[in-house]
Formats: structure tokens, sequence, C-alpha cells
């Protein structure tokens, strides 16, 4: 595997992007910013490789977006209802990112802090230590986010946490894909399946009302290979919510620890692209970009529009520490927080 380091002074420090190629000449670029994804590399149907992963031309532009590209938030990604949370019997108070709930553990969240890096073999080890009270989380929180890239194209990140109080904690990265490439328009063509029968139906603030309901009839299901655009714009309240889709999926048999492969299939048939994830989480929230505007500016010059790319972020619920019947968030003082998420990418077979 061939490696090489750049770095990139910030009003934040020097942030420093991994580049790590294999054999294939595919490759990752990984930034201490947020602990992103800034490129995947990977051949098309006629052996040009190139970037699918949305990216800024500018690895200093990443911090503070709107659009969290390519991060990985926390210290509790996804929404908490009106910011608040009780654990052992107290409440805290978190501060309000998105009205009127908090987004992705605060204004700050781990997504905009420079992580600290070790360079492995076949990969990166990114760790942050959060303060007790930083952003009013409760205890003081280490935590490791370790890349992976070997030469079957696949890209691995395996989050572990633990923390000297009770806490909350709930992780994931926001890259967006773009399978036909970074530059090249919606992604309404693409084709996605996920594995899982049931959602989360949100109220008007994108927080989930506590149902588990099933796909079912609705444009939800995607059990079904279909087309991205196919339903995105049906007369169905949760897509009119937020101007296409920005749900969780709840995945079919789910067990807290087992990783299963092979839960989401996203896939372009014009560039013979295909990405196949898989985790150990209970859900994903997939999210079309549809608020996606004036980011700073990409490889191209330009700023990325709604719907150019999808984040398919592998998570446990949102608000689940404010809902009982949701897989618990809780993480007690001294236990192991563990979360592994797998890309693979590869190409259509035709015939």
């Amino acid at each position: 595997m061939k490696t090489d380091s750049s770095t990139y002074p910030s009003s934040l420090g020097d942030i420093t992007v991994f580049r790590i190629e294999n054999a294939s000449g595919a490759f990752v670029e990984l930034s201490t910013l947020g602990a992103g994804i800034l490129s995947v590399n990977v051949p098309d149907r006629n052996g040009k490789i190139g970037n699918v992963a949305l990216r800024y031309a500018n690895p200093v532009d990443y911090y503070a977006d709107d659009a969290c590209m390519g991060k990985s938030p926390g210290r509790y990604a996804n929404r908490i209802a009106g910011g608040h949370l009780t654990i052992g019997g107290k409440t805290y108070n978190l501060e309000i990112n998105a009205a009127p709930n908090s987004i992705h553990g605060g204004p700050t969240g781990f997504q905009n802090r420079i992580w600290d890096a070790m360079l492995l073999a076949d990969g990166v080890r990114m760790t942050y230590h959060s303060e007790d009270m930083e952003e009013s989380f409760p205890g003081a929180l280490d935590v490791s986010a370790t890349f992976g890239w070997n030469e079957k194209n696949e890209l691995s990140l395996d989050f572990r946490a633990v923390c000297d109080a009770d806490t909350v904690v709930n992780l994931t990265n926001h890259a967006y894909w773009n399978l036909r490439g970074a530059d090249s328009g919606t992604v309404l063509d693409h084709i996605l399946k996920i594995k899982a029968g049931k959602w989360l139906p949100i109220d008007a603030t994108h927080i989930p009302t506590g149902e588990i309901e099933d796909v079912d009839g609705t444009p939800m299901d995607f059990r079904v290979p279909k087309k991205i655009g196919r339903d995105i714009n049906s007369d169905f309240p949760p897509l009119n919510i937020g101007g296409g889709y920005g749900q969780c999926w709840v995945f079919d048999d789910w067990q807290p620890g087992k990783f299963q492969e092979n839960l989401v299939e996203l896939r372009d048939e014009c560039s013979g692209r295909i990405l196949i994830m898989g985790s150990d989480q209970p859900g994903a929230q997939v999210y079309t970009a549809n608020r996606v505007t004036d980011t700073p500016l990409n490889c191209s010059g330009r700023s990325y529009g709604p719907q150019e790319g999808i984040a398919i972020e592998m998570q446990h619920f949102p608000d689940s520490p404010n809902k009982p019947n949701f897989p618990a968030t809780f993480l007690p003082a001294g236990e192991i927080y563990e979360n592994h998420i797998v890309w693979h990418f590869s190409l259509l077979k035709y015939s």
C-alpha cells in the first residue's frame, strides 16, 4: 500500500490529509479535520479512475460547512429533540443548532475539530479527546476512528469510544456519494436498494415520532432496487417536509454487535460502479442532499447543488435518548462503544 500525506494550515491548526493507494491505483484521501473522507477514487466500467465522494477543493473549507461534507459527527450524530436528554435522572440541555433541536453534537461537534492521527500499514487511526461537558455532554470521552483501505477497494471505518461517566454516543460518517463522479449532476438516476422493511416517521422538525412503520406501499420501500428519483417527488408528508429523502431506515434482522453485509446497495449503470455497504448499526439515515446549496467550491470551481450526492449514514436512530423503544445509545462509564462500517466499491457485471 502506498501512502502519502500533506499539511494544510488553518485557524484551528494544521490539517493533515492522508492519501492511501492500493496496487491497482485506486485511492482514498482522509482528513484529520472531523475524521473526514475527502475522496474515494475507483475505476469505472472503462477502467478510468475517478472520485465518487463529493469533495471541496480546499481541505480547510470543510470547517463549519452546513453539509457536514464527508466528516464524522458526534458526540451524537443526527438530532436530539429540543436539545434535551436525561441521564441518571439529570437533564442536560444541549445547544440548539437546528432549531428547535440539536444536531450532530452541537455547532462544533467532533466534525469541526482536528483529530490526532497515526498512519497504519493499510490505513489511518484518528483519535479525539472530548472533555467533560463539551457542548453540554457529560463525561470525558476518548474516541478513535480507524480507517482502512484494501486491495478489494473496500473502505472500512471502525469507531471505538470509552467515557469516564455515563453518557450517550452515536457516531457515523457523513460522506455524500455520486458514483457517476463527484461533479456529474444529480444522483436521481442512481439505483438504490435498502435491506429494510421498516422506517421511522418524522414530525415537521425531522424528529422521529417514536413509531416504526412498514415501508409497504410507500415511497420508502427500497427492498427491490429502484431509481432514487422514481418516488422522490411523491405527495408523501415525510418527503414534503424535507424536499426529498432524509429519513432513517430500520435494518432487517439487526442484533446488537452483529455485523451485516449487503445492507445497502447503490449503483450507477452509466459508470458501471456499484457501492455495497455493511454495518453493525440498527439503521441508516439516508439523505439526498435536498438542502445542500452554496457549498464551498469543489474541484471544478463551483458549489454543489441539491441532490448531487446521497449520504448513507450507518447509525443508531435519531433522538434515541428520548425514545425508550429505540435501541439504546446510552454508554455506561467504562464500557466500550463500537461501530463498524464498510463501503465496498466494485463494477456491475454485464452479459
